[in-house]
Protein backbone atom coordinates (compact mmCIF):
# COMPACT_ATOMS: atom_id res chain seq x y z
CA UNK A 1 0.00 0.00 0.00
CA UNK A 2 1.36 3.37 -0.73
CA UNK A 3 2.05 6.01 1.80
CA UNK A 4 -0.79 8.23 0.93
CA UNK A 5 -3.14 5.25 0.73
CA UNK A 6 -2.48 4.69 4.17
CA UNK A 7 -4.44 5.77 7.23
CA UNK A 8 -2.02 5.44 9.74
CA UNK A 9 -1.93 7.96 12.27
CA UNK A 10 -5.46 9.43 10.80
CA UNK A 11 -8.28 9.90 13.08
CA UNK A 12 -11.78 9.12 11.33
CA UNK A 13 -15.35 9.66 11.57
CA UNK A 14 -17.71 6.90 9.80
CA UNK A 15 -21.41 8.01 10.52
CA UNK A 16 -24.19 5.58 9.11
CA UNK A 17 -21.70 3.07 10.14
CA UNK A 18 -23.81 -0.10 11.18
CA UNK A 19 -24.84 -1.37 7.99
CA UNK A 20 -23.79 -1.19 4.29
CA UNK A 21 -21.61 1.28 2.66
CA UNK A 22 -20.38 2.44 6.02
CA UNK A 23 -19.67 -0.70 7.81
CA UNK A 24 -18.20 -1.70 4.41
CA UNK A 25 -15.71 1.37 4.25
CA UNK A 26 -15.25 1.32 8.12
CA UNK A 27 -13.66 -2.48 8.15
CA UNK A 28 -11.37 -0.92 4.82
CA UNK A 29 -10.25 2.31 6.96
CA UNK A 30 -9.19 -0.36 10.01
CA UNK A 31 -7.48 -2.52 7.46
CA UNK A 32 -5.24 0.70 6.54
CA UNK A 33 -4.74 1.78 9.76
CA UNK A 34 -7.15 4.63 10.72
CA UNK A 35 -8.52 4.98 14.29
CA UNK A 36 -12.01 5.09 13.70
CA UNK A 37 -14.95 6.35 15.21
CA UNK A 38 -18.33 4.59 14.27
CA UNK A 39 -21.34 6.52 14.30
CA UNK A 40 -25.30 5.32 13.97
CA UNK A 41 -28.81 5.98 14.62
CA UNK A 42 -28.92 1.93 15.21
CA UNK A 43 -27.91 0.93 18.97
CA UNK A 44 -27.67 -3.28 17.69
CA UNK A 45 -25.59 -2.63 14.84
CA UNK A 46 -23.47 -0.34 16.61
CA UNK A 47 -22.80 -3.21 19.50
CA UNK A 48 -22.61 -5.47 16.29
CA UNK A 49 -19.64 -3.45 15.03
CA UNK A 50 -18.04 -3.28 18.16
CA UNK A 51 -17.66 -6.64 18.50
CA UNK A 52 -17.19 -7.44 14.48
CA UNK A 53 -14.15 -5.12 14.61
CA UNK A 54 -12.88 -5.20 18.29
CA UNK A 55 -13.56 -1.39 18.88
CA UNK A 56 -13.12 0.36 21.60
CA UNK A 57 -15.86 1.68 23.79
CA UNK A 58 -15.11 5.18 22.88
CA UNK A 59 -14.99 4.15 19.05
CA UNK A 60 -18.71 3.72 18.85
CA UNK A 61 -21.31 6.16 19.35
CA UNK A 62 -25.21 6.86 18.97
CA UNK A 63 -25.93 9.58 16.38
CA UNK A 64 -28.77 10.79 14.64
CA UNK A 65 -27.60 13.07 11.66
CA UNK A 66 -31.24 14.72 11.88
CA UNK A 67 -30.11 16.19 14.97
CA UNK A 68 -28.01 19.45 14.66
CA UNK A 69 -27.36 19.67 18.29
CA UNK A 70 -26.41 16.12 18.53
CA UNK A 71 -24.10 16.13 15.64
CA UNK A 72 -22.36 19.73 17.10
CA UNK A 73 -21.96 17.40 20.59
CA UNK A 74 -20.09 14.50 19.30
CA UNK A 75 -17.84 15.93 16.81
CA UNK A 76 -16.84 18.61 19.67
CA UNK A 77 -16.41 15.00 21.93
CA UNK A 78 -14.00 13.32 19.71
CA UNK A 79 -11.99 16.30 18.81
CA UNK A 80 -11.34 16.77 22.77
CA UNK A 81 -10.73 13.33 22.96
CA UNK A 82 -8.13 13.04 19.69
CA UNK A 83 -6.92 16.41 19.04
CA UNK A 84 -7.74 16.18 15.34
CA UNK A 85 -10.43 15.09 13.04
CA UNK A 86 -8.63 14.12 9.69
CA UNK A 87 -11.20 12.18 7.53
CA UNK A 88 -15.21 12.01 7.99
CA UNK A 89 -17.66 9.82 5.77
CA UNK A 90 -21.02 10.08 6.15
CA UNK A 91 -23.09 7.50 4.50
CA UNK A 92 -26.08 7.96 6.99
CA UNK A 93 -29.22 8.25 4.75
CA UNK A 94 -32.73 6.89 4.03
CA UNK A 95 -34.46 6.09 0.94
CA UNK A 96 -38.08 7.44 2.13
CA UNK A 97 -41.69 7.27 -0.03
CA UNK A 98 -40.66 4.96 -3.04
CA UNK A 99 -42.89 4.31 -5.85
CA UNK A 100 -45.04 7.11 -5.20
CA UNK A 101 -46.20 10.81 -7.06
CA UNK A 102 -45.54 13.51 -5.57
CA UNK A 103 -49.32 14.88 -5.19
CA UNK A 104 -49.41 11.49 -2.64
CA UNK A 105 -46.60 12.23 -0.17
CA UNK A 106 -46.90 14.40 2.91
CA UNK A 107 -44.84 17.58 3.79
CA UNK A 108 -43.52 15.43 7.10
CA UNK A 109 -42.50 12.73 5.06
CA UNK A 110 -40.39 14.49 2.62
CA UNK A 111 -38.51 16.59 4.96
CA UNK A 112 -37.68 13.75 6.87
CA UNK A 113 -36.03 12.52 3.82
CA UNK A 114 -34.42 16.14 3.74
CA UNK A 115 -33.20 16.20 7.02
CA UNK A 116 -31.37 12.89 7.12
CA UNK A 117 -29.40 12.91 3.74
CA UNK A 118 -29.10 16.47 2.85
CA UNK A 119 -29.29 18.97 5.91
CA UNK A 120 -27.53 16.37 8.80
CA UNK A 121 -24.35 16.26 5.54
CA UNK A 122 -24.62 20.16 6.14
CA UNK A 123 -24.38 20.26 9.23
CA UNK A 124 -21.90 17.57 9.14
CA UNK A 125 -19.71 19.72 7.10
CA UNK A 126 -20.25 22.72 8.97
CA UNK A 127 -18.85 21.20 12.25
CA UNK A 128 -15.73 19.72 10.45
CA UNK A 129 -14.51 22.51 8.61
CA UNK A 130 -12.73 24.58 11.24
CA UNK A 131 -11.23 21.53 13.02
CA UNK A 132 -9.92 21.10 9.48
CA UNK A 133 -8.69 24.68 8.53
CA UNK A 134 -7.15 24.31 11.79
CA UNK A 135 -5.27 21.31 10.80
CA UNK A 136 -4.94 22.90 7.03
CA UNK A 137 -5.76 19.42 6.22
CA UNK A 138 -8.78 17.40 5.84
CA UNK A 139 -10.96 14.85 3.53
CA UNK A 140 -15.05 15.07 3.75
CA UNK A 141 -16.85 12.24 1.39
CA UNK A 142 -20.63 11.93 1.80
CA UNK A 143 -22.83 9.37 -0.04
CA UNK A 144 -25.13 10.62 -2.23
CA UNK A 145 -26.68 8.37 -5.27
CA UNK A 146 -26.93 8.25 -8.83
CA UNK A 147 -30.56 8.90 -8.01
CA UNK A 148 -29.18 12.84 -7.53
CA UNK A 149 -27.33 12.69 -10.93
CA UNK A 150 -30.65 11.27 -13.06
CA UNK A 151 -33.30 11.44 -11.06
CA UNK A 152 -35.83 8.29 -10.29
CA UNK A 153 -39.64 8.50 -10.34
CA UNK A 154 -41.52 7.37 -7.83
CA UNK A 155 -38.39 8.82 -5.10
CA UNK A 156 -38.58 12.53 -5.52
CA UNK A 157 -37.61 13.27 -1.78
CA UNK A 158 -34.70 10.83 -2.06
CA UNK A 159 -33.81 12.39 -5.31
CA UNK A 160 -33.63 15.80 -4.12
CA UNK A 161 -31.69 15.03 -0.91
CA UNK A 162 -29.46 13.91 -3.17
CA UNK A 163 -29.50 16.07 -5.86
CA UNK A 164 -28.93 18.89 -3.02
CA UNK A 165 -26.02 16.74 -1.55
CA UNK A 166 -24.45 17.34 -5.16
CA UNK A 167 -24.80 20.67 -5.62
CA UNK A 168 -24.03 21.31 -2.00
CA UNK A 169 -20.74 19.76 -1.93
CA UNK A 170 -19.72 21.38 -5.52
CA UNK A 171 -20.37 24.97 -3.86
CA UNK A 172 -18.47 24.46 -0.36
CA UNK A 173 -15.51 22.79 -1.62
CA UNK A 174 -14.59 25.52 -3.18
CA UNK A 175 -14.24 27.65 -0.13
CA UNK A 176 -11.87 25.54 1.08
CA UNK A 177 -10.06 24.38 -1.81
CA UNK A 178 -6.79 26.45 -1.18
CA UNK A 179 -7.37 25.07 3.23
CA UNK A 180 -5.69 21.39 2.05
CA UNK A 181 -9.46 20.66 2.98
CA UNK A 182 -11.26 18.36 0.10
CA UNK A 183 -15.18 17.33 0.02
CA UNK A 184 -16.12 15.00 -2.81
CA UNK A 185 -19.38 12.72 -2.81
CA UNK A 186 -19.70 9.20 -4.17
CA UNK A 187 -22.85 8.03 -6.05
CA UNK A 188 -23.85 4.84 -6.11
CA UNK A 189 -26.36 2.76 -8.26
CA UNK A 190 -28.49 0.68 -6.47
CA UNK A 191 -25.80 -1.47 -3.64
CA UNK A 192 -26.85 -4.89 -1.51
CA UNK A 193 -27.62 -2.84 1.52
CA UNK A 194 -30.25 -3.16 4.16
CA UNK A 195 -31.31 0.84 3.18
CA UNK A 196 -32.52 -0.86 -0.53
CA UNK A 197 -34.59 -3.77 1.70
CA UNK A 198 -37.62 -1.74 1.93
CA UNK A 199 -37.54 -0.56 -1.93
CA UNK A 200 -40.26 -2.39 -3.62
CA UNK A 201 -39.78 -4.52 -6.76
CA UNK A 202 -40.82 -2.72 -9.02
CA UNK A 203 -38.44 0.26 -8.53
CA UNK A 204 -35.58 -2.12 -8.10
CA UNK A 205 -36.16 -3.31 -11.29
CA UNK A 206 -36.01 -0.17 -12.99
CA UNK A 207 -33.00 0.79 -11.23
CA UNK A 208 -31.01 -2.14 -12.06
CA UNK A 209 -32.67 -2.42 -15.85
CA UNK A 210 -30.46 0.91 -16.24
CA UNK A 211 -27.28 0.02 -14.90
CA UNK A 212 -25.10 -1.58 -17.77
CA UNK A 213 -23.28 -3.71 -16.32
CA UNK A 214 -26.86 -5.41 -15.54
CA UNK A 215 -26.37 -6.21 -11.38
CA UNK A 216 -26.48 -4.28 -8.67
CA UNK A 217 -23.48 -3.19 -6.96
CA UNK A 218 -21.64 -4.27 -3.91
CA UNK A 219 -21.04 -2.26 -0.38
CA UNK A 220 -17.62 -3.20 -0.72
CA UNK A 221 -17.07 -1.65 -4.37
CA UNK A 222 -18.15 1.10 -3.38
CA UNK A 223 -16.18 1.25 0.09
CA UNK A 224 -12.80 1.55 -1.94
CA UNK A 225 -14.05 4.47 -4.00
CA UNK A 226 -14.78 6.49 -0.97
CA UNK A 227 -11.69 5.13 0.96
CA UNK A 228 -9.44 6.82 -2.01
CA UNK A 229 -11.71 10.14 -1.66
CA UNK A 230 -11.33 10.29 2.23
CA UNK A 231 -6.71 9.54 1.67
CA UNK A 232 -4.59 11.92 0.85
CA UNK A 233 -4.28 10.10 -2.07
CA UNK A 234 -6.96 12.25 -3.32
CA UNK A 235 -4.71 15.30 -3.64
CA UNK A 236 -6.43 17.12 -6.86
CA UNK A 237 -9.91 16.89 -6.75
CA UNK A 238 -12.99 18.41 -4.89
CA UNK A 239 -16.10 19.29 -5.33
CA UNK A 240 -16.48 16.02 -7.52
CA UNK A 241 -19.08 13.44 -7.58
CA UNK A 242 -17.20 10.06 -8.02
CA UNK A 243 -19.63 8.19 -9.99
CA UNK A 244 -20.33 3.82 -8.77
CA UNK A 245 -22.93 3.21 -10.84
CA UNK A 246 -21.96 0.18 -13.41
CA UNK A 247 -21.98 2.74 -15.83
CA UNK A 248 -25.40 4.27 -15.50
CA UNK A 249 -23.86 7.79 -15.51
CA UNK A 250 -20.01 8.83 -16.86
CA UNK A 251 -19.62 11.95 -15.40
Amino acid sequence: MSQNSSFEGQVVMVVGAGNGIGRATLGLLIERGARVFALDNNQDALSEIQTLFSLGSDQVKALDVSDEEAIKKVVAEIFASEGRIDALVNSAGMTGPTNRRLNTITWPEFERVLQVNLFGAIWLTQQLIPIMQGQKYGRIVHVSSIAGKEGNPGMSPYVTSKAGMIGFIKGVAKEVATEGISINAVAPAVIRTPMNADTSDETLKYMIARIPMGRVGEAEEVAETICFAASKACSFTTGFTFDTSGGRATY
